[in-house]
């Protein structure tokens, strides 16, 4: 199980970007999935983007043509670019990775869209 850190978040404003890394503690070569969720106060947590081993990505209706899932195998990283950023991106957004028999979360990085 690799160990998963977010950074990024931060406050921009509505219309902004802001681009999220994940850093693996090892190897994401071995993947099946990678993917980022998120979670605003009082909501259940959604799944926003996913990319797979073959490089297949899926997204969120609600950000699909806005954000784009990528990673870098010599990095060990995953990241989320997010353009026109709407305030109801607002959230707390968290890495996954889905290896063959273990799951890995990171703690999240806080993403706040407000003028």
């Amino acid at each position: 199980q690799v160990q998963l850190v977010e950074s990024g978040g931060g406050l921009v404003q509505p219309g902004g970007s802001l681009r999220l890394s994940c850093a693996a503690s090892g190897s994401i070569s071995n993947m099946l999935v990678m993917a980022w969720y998120r979670q605003a106060p009082g909501k259940q947590r959604e799944l926003v983007a996913r990319i797979t081993s073959g490089g297949n990505t899926n997204y969120a209706a609600s950000v699909k043509g806005r954000f784009t899932i990528s990673r870098d195998y010599g990095k060990n990283t995953l990241y989320l670019q997010m353009n026109s950023l709407k305030p109801e991106d607002t959230a707390v957004y968290v890495c996954n990775a889905q290896a063959i028999v273990t799951i890995s979360w990171g703690q999240g990085t806080q993403v706040t869209v407000s003028s």
